[in-house]
């Protein structure tokens, strides 16, 4: 424990104001995730997704985004894994993405609803071949005995699918979609003194502030 209460980062790589930053959330996100990918950040469509049970306790994971449309952020899971369970009986969630490459943070609060079926197989149709089989073989988030199982629906799968490419979406897979209401913009600065700004939606509008650290 002495030596983890040691680790410290000092962030000075740049500053963020209510003054610089886009009216619109969506736009001011675009702008930081370019600059992220110029800063060549490792996958920088990676972002933990916190979703709610039944019994009120959260749960969280990295998922990829993989696209923003309008105003929401998209991403595609099996709808009978944990995430998609708690999705369809609490549709709300929360994302957060981390570039530590640019020092930066962005936390998205907001609401979830499921992507349309023509969309979800669009999008499941441009994967790889081999992530199509994977997608049909896993019975996602249910109890396995060992990889052995796996192994063996994937060859089960090959064989069903023999010849076929692109191959349907699985009933069972798809994507969600999230409205963000609150949309948090952090940058790193020195003494844990940090620049965050903050986007409510308020009656259809989104109005801007700054936080404390």
């Amino acid at each position: 424990m002495h030596k983890l209460a040691k680790l410290r980062k000092e962030y000075s790589k740049a500053s963020l104001d209510i003054s610089n930053v886009l009216t619109n959330p969506i736009d001011q996100f675009n702008k930081w995730f370019s600059e992220a990918m110029e800063a060549e950040a490792l996958e920088p469509n990676a972002m933990s997704l916190a979703t709610i049970n039944n019994e009120h306790r959260p749960s969280c994971r990295i998922v990829l985004l993989k696209g923003i449309e309008g105003d929401r952020f998209l991403f595609f899971t099996n709808y009978q894994s944990h995430k998609g369970k708690d999705l369809e009986n609490n549709p709300v969630c929360a994302l957060t993405f981390f570039w530590p490459e640019v020092e930066r943070q962005v936390r998205i609060e907001g609401n979830v609803t499921r992507v349309d079926d023509h969309k979800s197989e669009e999008y499941f149709q441009s994967r790889p071949i081999g992530a199509q089989i994977g997608a049909w073989s896993s019975p996602q988030s249910t109890v396995i005995s060992g990889r052995e199982i796996l192994e063996e629906r994937v060859k089960q799968m090959e064989k069903k699918f023999e010849g076929q490419s692109p191959l349907p979406k699985p009933h069972q897979w798809g994507g969600f979609q999230v409205e963000p209401l609150m949309i948090e913009f952090w940058q790193g600065r020195e003494n844990r003194l940090h620049d965050r700004i903050e986007y409510r939606m308020e009656n259809g509008t989104w109005k801007l502030q700054r936080l404390a650290p």
